[in-house]
């Protein structure tokens, strides 16, 4: 009984310090985690709400870039990470594919994290290298599936959004095409700059500077209407590509068991974050907004999460995309 009482007496003890500790927190440097390589959109997104959390939060939030296996190694990291809220992941829709992507997945989506909030949706464009031959969507179809043997594709890996998207341009048009996979858009885009790819689809955040300043070509957006920074390219809806809509979600996470309090911090820095007319802005100007303060919570990250594994797993399964 003694034994018993004095256990009991250990468990609150340490329950109270760990209360203690999240209620005190955060109390030294955060790393925030990016799945892919520096220089890509998910990592633009990533230093950018950082920067704003870290006013709010009173600690240095940096951004580590953790590249490879469609994001799959950075996400592993986070979730065997301690679940201090000292290690965090910000990841896009690529969380949400990899469960059907990956036949062995050394973590859970779901059960492996704690999530803290999405941040914001991101349009896809498709471009190509500067001197492409197709002046428009429609002769650019037609050059892709005349030349389907030579035309090369670049994304960011497997699991990629980039990756995503090029598979379900694939789809779209009956039409196999030679991939070439990075370890992040950042060097995918490199290489399309150079010439030495022909196309990709990317997200906003990564081609809307490289569109405005003539150093690629782009044929279309993939969301429902037009973007207001850019009104003069279109939808790839009325380009000539019926139905196709893919819009790129961020979401921020914290490794499984990190304390409520923690979480809390954590989303409530998010949303500060999310209406900071700098981040807005800056977000605007690269062709994409803030989620609405409802959408930056544990709660709709958890469920928004959820539903787009149960959407995406049948679509990766019909496409046969797997890897090992």
């Amino acid at each position: 009984m003694k034994t018993t009482l004095l256990r009991s007496a250990a468990m609150l003890m340490l329950l109270g310090g760990a209360v203690a500790h999240a209620q005190d927190y955060p109390t030294k440097t955060i790393t925030m985690v990016v799945p892919f390589a520096a220089g890509g959109p998910t990592d633009t997104v990533a230093r950018l709400v950082a920067q704003s959390m870290s006013a709010k939060l009173k600690q240095t939030i940096i951004v580590e870039n953790v590249g490879g296996a469609g994001g799959t190694i950075g996400a592993a990291r986070v979730a065997k990470a301690a679940p201090d809220g000292y290690t965090v992941l910000l990841h896009h829709i690529g969380h949400s594919t990899a469960p059907a992507l990956y036949r062995k997945l050394t973590y859970n989506a779901i059960d492996s994290f704690e999530p803290v909030g999405l941040v914001t949706d991101v349009p896809m464009t498709l471009v190509a290298r500067k001197d492409f031959p197709a002046k428009d969507f429609k002769e650019f179809l037609a050059y892709v599936k005349a030349n389907k043997a030579k035309v090369t594709y670049a994304n960011a890996g497997i699991g990629s959004a980039s990756h995503l998207c090029g598979m379900l341009f694939m789809t779209a048009i009956a039409t196999d095409l030679t991939t070439v996979p990075y370890k992040g858009t950042g060097p995918a885009m490199n290489d399309l700059l150079g010439g030495q790819v022909d196309f990709m689809c990317d997200q906003t955040t990564n081609t809307t500077s490289q569109i405005k300043g003539g150093k690629i070509k782009a044929y279309g957006v993939t969301t429902k209407a037009r973007l207001p920074n850019m009104p003069d390219l279109p939808t790839l809806n009325e380009a000539g590509l019926p139905n196709f809509e893919v819009a790129v979600w961020h979401g921020l996470y914290a490794p499984k068991g990190t304390p409520k309090p923690v979480i809390d911090a954590l989303s409530g820095a998010l949303q500060v974050a999310l209406k900071d007319p700098a981040v807005k802005q800056r977000f605007a100007d690269l062709g994409t907004e803030p989620v609405a303060e409802a959408r930056a919570k544990p709660e709709a990250l958890r469920a928004h999460l959820k539903s787009e594994i149960d959407r995406w797993g049948p679509i990766i399964a019909k496409a046969g995309a797997y890897a090992d």
